[in-house]
């Protein structure tokens, strides 16, 4: 059964998600236009850690409206997305459809993915953009992650930088804590600032709980993997500081 709390992250990612990314992102035609000129560069980088493409089945976790997904299935890659949102799975494969490209897409709660069908059958589980604060319990999303992959699959987890815990250096307007705090706090969702404020005030919140780096390293070895790498890069808004994080690590 699904938490209280991706039910809350359900109904805020479904706030007018589709219309958002047909405003933000183009419409599906125009999406998939862009994707087939240049999938490589559409996943900027991240392709930095994909040794290959072609026949490399992946599971793209929390993979929204499938800006990383499709340019994987571009490239030919059996790409599966995992996300929460119905209408961002409607955009997704609205675009995949436009681009002529298979996109499986599973609309349900991470915690819930059915191990019976995915379990030990990727050969990556890759996620960007910022999700390991939805989930309340860092060692059983991980333990998912484990689960989906094959003996040897590689996880690539990009993510926000720990440091915006008390720094909001992506300007994403998120409120800033003690670095080592374990609270859980409501907050507005990714998208909410850039709504109009009458609008804003509508979108549904999030639940959130920040990790600090060593919360993060010390789940992904408790769960069983090898972690291989750990790289640091800049914010989008100020280079000086750290923005984002990109570990890989082996199962």
């Amino acid at each position: 059964m699904m938490t209280s709390y991706s039910a809350q992250h359900k109904k805020a990612w479904e706030y007018d998600a589709y219309e958002f990314w047909v405003t933000h992102a183009g419409t599906p035609a125009e999406r998939a236009k862009m994707d087939l000129e240049n999938p490589v560069g559409m996943l900027k980088k991240y392709a930095d850690y994909f040794d290959t493409y072609r026949g490399v089945r992946i599971a793209n976790i929390c993979g929204s409206c499938g800006k990383k997904a499709v340019p994987l299935a571009i490239l030919g890659a059996d790409a599966t997305v995992f996300d929460i949102s119905k209408d961002n799975q409607r955009y997704a494969l609205e675009v995949a459809a436009a681009a002529n490209v298979d996109l499986h897409y599973e609309v349900c709660d991470i915690l819930e993915i059915d191990l019976e069908k995915y379990g030990a059958s990727f050969d990556i589980v890759f996620m960007e953009g910022g999700i390991l604060h939805y989930f309340h319990d860092i060692d059983a999303f991980m333990r998912i992650m484990h689960s989906l992959l094959k003996n040897q699959g590689k996880m690539i987890c990009s993510d926000f930088h720990p440091f915006t815990k008390i720094s909001d250096s992506l300007k994403l307007e998120q409120p800033q804590m003690n670095y080592f705090s374990t609270d859980v706090f409501e907050g507005e969702m990714a998208h909410a600032r850039f709504y109009e404020p009458a609008v804003r005030e509508q979108i549904p919140k999030c639940s959130y709980r920040k990790y600090t780096i060593s919360e993060i390293i010390n789940s992904v070895i408790n769960c069983g993997f090898t972690l291989t790498k750990f790289d640091e890069h800049p914010s989008w808004t100020d280079e000086r500081l750290p923005g984002e994080f990109t570990l890989v690590a082996v199962r």
